[in-house]
């Protein structure tokens, strides 16, 4: 909105207009060109951004993080007390191992693998994804970039939101083209997500949770594929006012980034998520009862922890909650919830059974033989 001169609002409900538009009715085909789209440009934005100040860097690392020392010595230690954030190794390495092992394992990411050809794309696809997934872990740099171009975070006198700053950054760093450019790869690179998560929720309210609530009556017929496309589309529908309502709401009352407020909802998805796709990847007769009540106990625990700040004492009871330390203990809790159920309501399988028997009947038969 800063970099167009537009009213945030419109900026808004213009971007959930084309984006759930395009998935509602492009469906996982479209996601396969617009995600090529945005990941070149993606790309193209990060390399951008990181030689937007190499020369920070002319007295080498060590001349860079003296600057930075200069404006805050708590920019140049491993921790930050002072941070909401990065207090401890608990917060930075722990919660981030936990919520990355329950992050491979969403649907919308593992959609991305299902759409490669055959196996020997495999090692193609792992090889750019891991190059093109460290370019831009290094975007992080541009943040350091943009403190040490605001030092104390104004800009003709007025303070600077906390997702304003790259905005004004960009503004000031590069010409209106690049900047649009820039912005523009920036907003991609939230697409991207947005794009798998409205594939995977919606197609898991649609089949998981309506068709079996009223498949007889909304999917029977022969035109049942095409009444599920119908009503898969008008649950996108909802989701996108469900988003423009939470996203309004940010505008008007940020709670210090967007970025929290997002990570907020979709951690607590992926928690509630990684136990039934887990099982349901790993694991033989998977008792119904122990994916449900692991989701059921992540929701539960991600939002207690979050809301309630009695939890935790010294990281939720304060004004900024890390929605990292809500997921990582609702992750735990489903671990333990769903393996518990697991292994006392799983039954062996016909096949496990029948090997059993015939394995019994050799025996006897063996038995018999030597009587």
């Amino acid at each position: 909105a800063l970099t167009l001169g537009v009213d945030e609002v419109y900026v808004l409900v213009g971007a959930i207009a084309f984006i759930f538009g395009y998935m509602m009715f492009g469906g996982a085909n479209s996601m396969v060109y617009t995600n090529m789209v945005q990941a070149s440009l993606m790309l193209v934005v990060a390399v951008i951004l990181l030689g937007s100040g190499l020369e920070h860097f002319e007295a080498g690392i060590g001349g860079f993080l003296e600057k930075l020392n200069k404006i805050d010595p708590n920019l140049t230690t491993i921790t930050n007390a002072e941070s909401p954030l990065f207090r401890d190794f608990f917060e930075i390495i722990f919660c981030q191992i936990v919520i990355g092992v329950a992050i491979v394992c969403q649907p919308h990411i593992i959609t991305k693998s299902l759409l490669l050809k055959s196996d020997r794309d495999v090692n193609t696809y792992l090889t750019v994804g891991i190059v093109a997934e460290t370019l831009f872990f290094l975007v992080v740099f541009a943040g350091l970039y943009a403190r040490l171009e605001f030092p104390d975070l104004m800009v003709d006198g007025t303070a600077l939101k906390m997702d304003g700053i790259m905005s004004a950054y960009v503004v000031k760093k590069f010409s209106v083209v690049v900047g649009l450019v820039v912005v523009l790869g920036l907003i991609f690179a939230g697409i991207s997500t947005l794009e798998g998560l409205i594939q995977s929720v919606s197609a898991s309210i649609t089949s998981d949770i309506l068709e079996p609530l009223a498949g007889k009556k909304i999917f029977a017929g022969p035109d049942a594929e095409q009444k599920r496309i119908q009503v898969n589309r008008g649950v996108i529908v909802l989701l996108g006012l469900v988003s423009f309502g939470l996203s309004y709401d940010q505008l008007m009352n940020p709670n210090l980034s967007v970025a929290l407020f997002a990570q907020n909802g979709v951690y607590a998805y992926f928690s509630a998520a990684f136990i039934p796709v887990l099982f349901g990847t790993f694991l033989k007769d998977t008792p119904f009862e122990a994916a449900f009540a692991a989701s059921i106990t992540a929701i539960i625990v991600h939002f207690t922890v979050y809301y309630s700040g009695m939890i935790l004492p010294g990281y939720m009871d304060v004004p900024v909650r890390n929605p990292a330390i809500a997921s990582t203990l609702a992750i735990l809790a489903a671990v333990v919830v769903g393996l518990g159920i697991y292994a006392i309501k799983r039954r062996p399988t016909p096949e496990l059974v029948s090997n059993d028997r015939k394995t019994v009947d050799r025996s006897e038969i063996s038995q018999s033989r030597k009587n």
